[in-house]
């Protein structure tokens, strides 16, 4: 059964965003999501993954920039509420980050039942059914016992680890994004299952809506990159008068 989250009265708004790929070397968009967060007239904010470049176990929340981005999160969830979804870069986040950022956890599907729809919410690479070898990464990185062994090595080795990957091809990255997409027929799917006309996700850096056929849609959220030239990155909207695509 997927998991429903029934937004209260009092929200008006609510933004969606995802894919902020947070690290040391990415200090202005850090600035602007200080400076939505902020700002934004929305009552809640929702993280649809992959909001950290690299996420190596909780334990690292004292580390300087993670401590400057748990202590930005919990300072901004006394205005708004944050609700956290894991992506594929920072699936090992866990109670204790975000206990300490004031988030609360949202599972991969949700639906959002606000503004008298139902949205679907994902991060999006569950969806990614071509990728066959990815698909296989994810189910061993996302079992338990993966992860108990990987957080059972110290900080240290965890933090090797997370430079590697930040250190890695990150063109092969992009050109593997830019290779596969959402199988349609799984979000078709999805949707029937959620009842939702409108499926809601991240992931593939590639902001754009799709029409799935018998009135389903699928609406691709940007990736965030304020320190590229030129800069990018959106928020999606959602309130009585339906979805909003909020450049930055």
């Amino acid at each position: 059964m997927i998991h429903t989250l029934t937004a209260p009265a009092s929200w008006e708004q609510v933004d969606l965003l995802s894919d902020l790929h947070l690290g040391p070397d990415t200090p202005a968009t850090l600035e602007r999501l200080a400076r939505h967060l902020a700002e934004t007239p929305a009552q809640a904010v929702l993280l649809l993954g992959d909001i950290f470049e690299v996420w190596v176990g909780d334990d690292a929340r004292g580390e300087p920039f993670e401590a400057g981005v748990v202590r930005l999160l919990r300072e901004a969830s006394q205005r708004v509420a944050l609700f956290f979804m894991p992506g594929n870069r920072d699936f090992l986040v866990g109670p204790a980050l975000l206990a300490d950022a004031g988030m609360a956890a949202l599972p991969d599907p949700t639906v959002l039942d606000a503004f008298g729809q139902r949205w679907l919410l994902a991060h999006g690479d569950a969806q990614c059914l071509d990728d066959t070898a990815y698909q296989a990464f994810r189910r061993q990185v996302r079992s338990p016992a993966w992860q108990a062994q990987v957080l059972a090595q110290p900080l240290t080795a965890r933090q090797a680890l997370g430079r590697q990957m930040r250190e890695g091809s990150r063109a092969a990255q992009a050109a593997q994004l830019m290779a596969t997409d959402l199988d349609a027929q799984a979000c078709r799917a999805l949707l029937c299952e959620a009842g939702a006309t409108t499926m809601i996700h991240g992931h593939t850096h590639r902001p754009a809506e799709h029409d799935l056929g018998g009135g389903l849609r699928r609406v691709v959220l940007s990736d965030w990159d304020l320190d590229a030239t030129p800069p990018r990155g959106d928020v999606i909207r959602l309130s009585a008068a339906g979805l909003q695509r909020l450049p930055l």
